[in-house]
């Protein structure tokens, strides 16, 4: 009775606490779209939707109130458990790119973004 008890709980504990035991894989989580600053340096004002799509990809989030707002939003859990999150906002005005707000600011690859 006490054998079978003891490899029972052993069991438990190996079968539920694997994550805890060093050694063990954790994968990075990432979501959303990917924006680099080169993307971000490439767009230039007056650019169309279609252009903009062509150099940014598919807006993660589309405003359905306002066609003229798209968000490029991502998500990266760390193995450590850090979390980052970046986010970038490009406005149009007659479907033409006329403004950009977020985590990224346009200008040279080589110039830091702030």
């Amino acid at each position: 009775m006490i054998k079978t008890f003891t490899s029972v709980a052993i069991l438990t504990l190996v079968l539920t606490g694997c994550s805890g035991f060093p050694g063990v894989y954790k994968i990075d989580i990432p979501q959303g779209n990917i924006v680099t600053q080169e993307m971000v340096d490439k767009l230039r004002p007056g650019m169309t939707k279609k252009q903009v799509r062509f150099v940014m990809g598919t807006p993660l989030v589309e405003d359905s109130f306002n066609a003229d707002r798209w968000d490029y939003v991502y998500t990266l859990k760390d193995t450590d458990g850090s979390f980052t999150r970046e986010r970038l906002t490009l406005q149009f005005t007659d479907d033409r790119l006329s403004g950009l707000g977020g985590d990224f600011r346009p200008g040279s690859a080589s110039e830091p973004a702030q």
